[in-house]
This record gives structure tokens, sequence and C-alpha cells, in this order.
């Protein structure tokens, strides 16, 4: 089974795709995860990769593509994958298609966890992360027993510049204006699943199941 999952920025699509890919034996890849990696790294990718995240802008199109096509060709997709992350715009899903065209491959579902995208800035503007370990925090959620530091390895935990509130609004204004034609465009050729996206984690990811089942018996 190969999955798409979308969502605003801050709308828990990355947990959900964790339980997900855990549960359907799928890899995940996420175009976050791969730059962030790469700006760990300080390789060629991840200096110009977050030129573009420290702005609040995505990383251009032709060089995300590149990417996802290394990553799609390598032998652990061969048994299902869910992408998270991409495509963000038309452009990325035609060239989605062309990719998995020549791989003998197709999108079986595209899940689309819907919640009020403005409710989400405040609840992405208190994530925090911890400068070691990369542990995830939220100051209201998941806040750290000790004020200011990781739960696991005790370093200090801050704050990612695309987490801040003026960076969130901007992501949001683009994912509003360049990745929700995505939704037309899957529902046209009926691989949306809509799923209501508040409530507990588990809630979400009972409507993603019962989504999926659904589906799959038919």
């Amino acid at each position: 089974m190969n999955l798409l999952i979308m969502g605003p920025p801050g709308s828990g699509k990355g947990t959900q795709s964790k339980l997900v890919v855990e549960k359907y034996g799928l890899v995940h890849i996420s175009t976050g995860d791969i730059f962030r990696k790469a700006i760990k790294e300080k390789s060629e990718l991840g200096h110009l990769a977050k030129s573009y995240i420290e702005k609040g802008e995505y990383v251009p199109d032709d060089i995300v593509c590149e990417v996802i096509e290394d990553r799609l060709a390598e032998d652990d997709c061969k048994n299902g994958f869910l992408l998270d992350g991409f495509p963000r715009t038309i452009y990325q899903a035609v060239k989605l298609e062309q990719m998995l065209e020549k791989l003998n491959k197709k999108i079986d579902h595209v899940l689309k966890i819907d919640v009020d995208p403005y409710v989400l800035v405040k609840r992405r503007a208190g994530r925090r992360v911890c400068s070691n370990c990369g542990s995830s925090y939220h100051l209201e959620f998941k806040p750290p027993v000790t004020k200011g530091a990781c739960d696991k390895c005790g370093h200090a935990i801050v704050q990612r510049a695309d987490d801040t509130e003026e960076t969130a609004f901007k992501r949001l204004d683009i994912y509003l204006k360049s990745t929700y034609p995505l939704v037309e465009y899957y529902d046209a050729k009926e691989l949306l699943r809509n799923i209501h996206g508040f409530g507990t984690i588990e809630r979400v990811f009972f409507r993603i199941n019962r989504e999926l089942e659904k589906y799959d018996n038919h």
C-alpha cells in the first residue's frame, strides 16, 4: 500500500504518519526529516534547504522532486511507503505520478487531516525540540519536567526557526495558496480520504484506520 498524507503545518500528520507506517509496515518518507538531516550534517543539500526554511519558504520544486525520486527508487520502498510533506503543489503531484509510473507504482490513498488551520498556528508556535537528541515537546501539551531542559538528556530545548508564530502564519498562507489545490486534484482521482483531525492522537488514528479498511474492503 502506497499512501500520501497531507494537512496544514502542525496538523499532527507527522505523528499520525509514524503510527500508520508502524501498523502497516510502510516506509515513512518525510521531506522535512530528509532536509533536517541534511542541515544537521551540513551537506550541500542542507545548506541549500536551510536558506529557504529559515525564511519560512518551501524548498523549490525541482530540488524536492530530485530528492524524492532518489528515495522512492530505494529497495525498502518496494513493500509500500507513506509520503509526508510531498507533494505540496500540482506540479509536484504530476512529477510524482511520472516517477511512480517509471517504477510501476501508484498512490492508493491520500489521507487529508482536516483541521482549522488558523487554530494550528498557536499550536505550532508552542513546539520545542531538544538541541542535542531531537526529542519533541510542546509548552502547553507536552512540557518537559524541568523547564527548558530535555527529559531524556538534560540539554536545552529550543524553538526551531520554522516554528515561530510569524513563520507559522507565513507557511500557512503558502499552504493555503499552493497546496490546497491538491485537494481538488486528488478528489477528482477519487483518492482523497478526509480525516477529522481534532481529538486525541488515538482517536485520529482510529479514524484513519477506519477509512483505509473501508476502501480496502471494497
